[in-house]
């Protein structure tokens, strides 16, 4: 096993559709000559475009590059057909900080919408530049932004067993910085983000055999929080934090159990003689919804965290599994199987109404963004894995590939 500061495969992010529409805005290079790296006008640019529901203009379209309010033309703007406006600058803050200061226009009613200064250190320079693309987002949709988060993965490479390498990663949503976790050359699998964002837990079969461990971010520090006989796997944390749910036939069938990470103590969910995997917790922690082929076939059923009886929620379609609850509560993403491909859909909970949003064959794995706007998930084409991301209307779609080997299990931070 080999820790971080190993090579990194980075993401590359294409839009493959958008929104017919989307809103014309344009983001004008921050003056920047004091910093160094990529202009943070540029990256906020690329997070809008990225979001499907932004058009940005082209910096070779712009008939001027104001950094300041009193250098604003606001006809200019308008002649380019451009709803909004932002502009910005890094100035010397305080002590050896750096400090962005941008504003946000309405180019036709030609009124200050918000500003703001956000100090911040030079290596924290791409992370700022997502801040801002998330308060220019949720001031012009109403919804929080997702562009500051990071994404979770694991990435395969080498072509058999003798070279074959195992990384788990994490990177911006834009696949900058990636950094790796871990590496080995046995199988790590089901990554899942600690509600703080500061740890991750995840399956690794390092010693030949399954377990799950929590590991750190910032000091690497990690605990095997279960090795029992059989399989561990599916970590769930808890909205809280304090617990974990996930698989074990410890007992005899896959089962689902919650631990406490205090006292490492178990409670079992489910007790069926069928299979009983993948758990995730409802946003409130009160339920705990899971795949069973206590049905004959793979469906998606919920319980109750502290255990009960479960009750099937999918009854469409010959396959539903990999259940996640959006962010509100109100629906729920799984992979969906029927005549035999495996798209990612959506279902309201409260109508029951299921709706499919992807279109390959062998897509998996899917996960909210913290906003609920995005799904993330795997898909396999041409037989290469690689990660995709569609909005939960189904308009926008992104592909995320790497530069070699293929990436799958991926997890949206908080």
């Amino acid at each position: 096993m080999l820790f971080s500061g190993l090579a990194r495969s980075e993401l590359n992010v294409e839009i493959t559709q958008g929104v017919e529409g989307a809103m014309p805005i344009a983001v004008v290079p921050f003056g920047q000559q004091i910093l160094q790296g990529d202009n943070i006008g540029s990256i906020v640019a690329a997070d809008l475009a990225r979001s499907g529901r932004f058009k940005p203009l082209p910096e070779n379209e712009m008939l001027e590059t104001p950094t300041a309010p009193e250098q604003v033309r606001f006809r200019s703007w308008q002649v380019l057909g451009q709803d909004h406006l932002v502009i910005g600058r890094v100035q010397l803050g305080a002590g050896s900080q750096y400090e962005a200061e941008f504003f946000l226009y309405d180019a036709i009613k030609e009124s200050l919408l918000t500003s703001a200064r956000i100090p911040f250190n030079a290596p924290e320079s791409r992370r700022t530049a997502h801040r801002i693309a998330d308060i220019i987002y949720q001031h012009l949709t109403g919804e929080p932004g997702a562009f500051a988060t990071r994404v979770a993965y694991v990435t395969v490479t080498g072509s058999g067993p003798r070279d074959r390498q195992y990384r788990l990663q994490i990177a911006d949503t834009d696949g900058h910085n990636p950094q790796t976790i871990i590496s080995s050359v046995e199988p790590i699998m089901s990554p899942a983000w600690s509600p703080d964002g500061k740890r991750i837990a995840y399956v690794s079969f390092e010693n030949k055999a399954s377990a799950i461990f929590v590991q750190a971010l910032t000091t690497g520090e990690r605990q095997k929080v279960s090795d029992a006989p059989g399989i561990n796997g599916a970590p769930a944390w808890s909205p809280d934090g304090s617990r974990l749910a996930m698989t074990l036939s410890k007992d005899g069938n896959p089962d689902v159990y919650v631990m406490s990470l205090a006292s490492r103590s178990l409670r079992r969910i489910t007790d069926h003689i069928g299979i009983d995997t993948e758990p995730n917790w409802s946003p409130d922690g009160s339920s705990i919804v899971f795949t069973s082929d206590r049905g004959g076939k793979p469906q998606l059923y919920i319980v109750s965290s502290s255990g009960g009886p479960a009750q099937r929620l999918t009854y469409e379609g010959e396959y539903n599994a990999r259940g996640v609850f959006s962010p509100d509560g109100r629906s729920i993403a799984m992979v969906h199987g029927n005549g035999g491909d495996y798209r990612i859909a959506v279902m309201d909970l409260q109508t029951r109404a299921l709706r499919v949003l992807t279109k390959g064959r062998l897509d998996e794995s899917p996960g909210f963004a913290p906003n609920g706007s995005m799904i993330l998930y795997a898909s396999k084409r041409g037989g290469v894995g690689r990660l995709a991301a569609v909005s939960i209307d189904g308009r926008v779609q992104q592909s995320l590939r790497i530069d070699s080997g293929q990436v799958r299990e991926p997890a949206w931070s908080p």
